[in-house]
């Protein structure tokens, strides 16, 4: 996982060519601006944009989740946004059975952590990183990029 500030993002570049692409398009738009929804930005690269009322830790962890086929770079417009993590060698109690469809994983282990991202910070959420979102009070947007490994 990395948290870091959108002034930071070419740092990551390198990491995967869809970062540039994804930090690219929110450096040319006024994502405040974005209606709710998911489109397709480049072969392997989607963006989600969510729209909606923050939730208590305990409603989040409910969809305590990870990824195998996709990088989430989720990005704070307005916030706080609390999220819950945990390093998915260390979850255990697997809830449900993974979907390729929706390439989801879920998992009832309890986080290790919690971290909030500030408007205009991000999270980089690699396969190996557990995480549950949307923890907060009153109206949390934000954008995700679903970055095909």
């Amino acid at each position: 996982m990395i948290i870091d500030s959108l002034q930071n993002a070419t740092k990551y570049y390198a990491l995967h060519p869809n970062f540039k692409k994804a930090f690219d398009y929110v450096n040319q738009n006024d994502l405040s601006k974005l209606e709710a929804g998911t489109f397709d930005i480049a072969a392997g690269l989607k963006l989600i944009v969510i729209i909606g009322e923050g939730s208590s830790r305990e409603e989040s962890i409910k969809g305590f989740e990870c990824h195998d086929q996709n990088i989430d770079v989720q990005i704070s417009i307005k916030g706080p946004e609390t999220f819950a993590w945990k390093p998915r060698e260390k979850c255990l109690n697997p809830n449900g059975d993974y979907s390729d469809e929706r390439d989801v994983r879920f998992f009832h282990d309890a986080p290790d952590m919690f971290f909030e991202l500030q408007e205009k910070q991000f999270a980089i959420l690699f396969p190996e990183d557990v995480h549950a979102a949307m923890i907060g009070e009153g109206v949390i947007k934000k954008v995700v990029f679903k970055v095909k490994i």
